[in-house]
């Protein structure tokens, strides 16, 4: 859907070598001992040695010739590449605030203005997932927990897989919808049904963007932004869908104000607005309405993606690996029976969580991580990054490191098994990143995997249609989830 071919994108960037050249000039800053890296050509910089569908592959090359720590030049812009868990870790967790800022990505300040939580700045992004961390945390503790929530949603899935009697379908929409659920009834306080036209229209724009981001075309327009923002292509796209969202976002978040009650708060929503209230007198806010906005389309975007991603790759992997699936389902059996899974089993289940955790791994659904900036000027490995780098702590060269993981390439769920078939933890598993920017919604994914996954389990033994051959090669895209297929969920029962 988003292909383009050689010669298009050559001949933009012709276009753009002109255009810049003229209005930009070049930027050939040297920094005394900065980080070594491939030479790059006046304008393009190194754009033309990168694999701009799946750049990560090219870093993991070039990090075999220039070390754990090196540079590339994307255009203009000068970026550092941390590779390895050793050398992530220590940035993100040892020099956690020197590496805890966002570049500038125009794509992504368009669409947010530097408001929400995850591509913010200075102080917002802290006090935003602050508030987030809290809110989730509260909700877990209600009346209604996020487990409650789950186990209540992964009914509602299995009933709809069910629907389908065996017979092949495509389940993206259908994982999306019921992993969106979760974060709308934290959001809202409610949940939509999977074929609800609003709702469908919603998972569209996100899926539609997350690819979009993802793709050559808006490679080129966050590389030359003055030139391509006149011309159509990905971003034109990325922009409109933002402005539906926000709309949609605007036009909820309304009637909630309007029925605000300080002593009944219903959802999340209720409780930026008490914040927001609290916050008048004070200097400088930032429980403001687009503030709320943003931060609503980060916990929704990144609340459904990332999981439904991550289960999609486990069904997948689980009917390219049938044996594997058997010998989760038999200690479902065991462990659970017909009962509802609950968080509680996962403690008795160490291989099927060992298979969760090395679905998360091998699927390694966000590969370059999402870019850092330095907050100052820093040495780190005895290279010197003066403020604003833009850093790239590439999660794949950490969850495929040889040295903690022995088949890093291939799926093996003893990976987080000891000799004895105990669980066992890896240091080098980060999924969710590290540091002060890592996922915030953590450990809300973690549950979700958890039920959403036995719950299928116990109830599908998951097939290929007749005579399809399963791909594992990852999609294009922000994150990477499996290529289109068909499932087929053969009833337990």
């Amino acid at each position: 859907m988003f292909f383009i071919d050689p010669f298009s994108i050559l001949l933009l960037v012709l276009v753009c070598l002109f255009f810049v050249k003229v209005t930009c000039g070049s930027n050939q800053n040297v920094y005394p001992n900065f980080p070594p890296g491939p030479k790059p050509l006046p304008i393009i910089g190194n754009m033309h040695i990168l694999d701009l569908k799946r750049p990560y592959r090219t870093f993991l090359e070039l990090a075999k010739k220039y070390g754990s720590v090196f540079s590339v030049q994307i255009g203009t812009q000068k970026m550092v590449v941390l590779c390895g868990y050793e050398t992530v870790k220590d940035a993100l967790i040892n020099h956690a605030e020197e590496f805890s800022e966002r570049p500038y990505i125009p794509i992504f300040q368009d669409v947010t203005q530097g408001h929400g939580i995850i591509f913010a700045h200075g102080d917002n992004w802290k006090v935003m997932r602050r508030f987030a961390l809290l809110t989730l945390r509260d909700f877990g503790k209600g009346k209604k927990t996020l487990e409650n929530m789950i186990i209540e949603e992964s009914e509602c899935l299995v009933n709809n897989f069910k629907s389908f009697g065996g017979k092949p379908f495509e389940s993206t929409m259908i994982m999306n919808a019921a992993v969106a659920n979760i974060i709308v009834s934290i959001l809202l306080g409610h949940r939509f049904n999977y074929d609800d036209p609003v709702f469908v229209r919603l998972l569209h724009l996100i899926n539609e963007n997350i690819r979009l981001v993802g793709s050559p075309m808006v490679t080129l327009y966050n590389t030359y932004q003055s030139v391509m923002r006149w011309l159509p292509g990905g971003h034109k796209t990325v922009n409109r869908n933002a402005i539906e969202m926000r709309q949609f976002i605007t036009g909820t978040f309304t009637k909630y104000k309007d029925q605000l009650d300080a002593n009944d708060q219903r959802n999340l929503i209720d409780a930026f607005f008490i914040k927001q209230q609290e916050e008048k007198s004070k200097s400088p806010t930032y429980f403001h309405d687009n503030n709320l906005t943003v931060v609503i389309s980060n916990l929704f975007s990144a609340g459904m993606e990332t999981t439904s991603t991550t289960l999609r790759w486990g069904l997948l992997l689980m009917m390219k690996y049938p044996e594997i699936q058997k010998n989760v389902q038999d200690e479902i059996d065991k462990v659970i029976g017909s009962a509802v899974p609950l968080i509680e089993h996962r403690k008795e289940m160490p291989y099927t969580d060992a298979v969760i955790h090395e679905v998360q791994r091998f699927g390694n659904i966000v590969p370059l991580n999402i870019p850092h900036a330095t907050t100052q000027d820093v040495t780190f490995k005895g290279y010197f990054l003066p403020k604003g780098t833009y850093v790239i702590p590439l999660l794949t060269s950490v969850l495929r490191d040889e040295d903690h993981f022995e088949k890093p390439d291939e799926f093996y769920p003893q990976h987080f098994l000891d000799s004895k078939g105990n669980f066992l933890r890896k240091e080098a598993f980060l999924p969710f990143s590290a540091g002060k920017r890592s996922c915030a919604g953590e450990n809300l994914a973690k549950l979700e995997l958890f039920l959403f996954f036995t719950r299928l389990l116990q109830n599908f033994t998951f097939q290929a249609p007749h005579g399809a051959k399963l791909d594992l090669t990852p999609a294009v895209g922000f994150t990477t989830p499996p290529m289109s297929h068909d499932t087929c969920a053969v009833s337990r029962t």
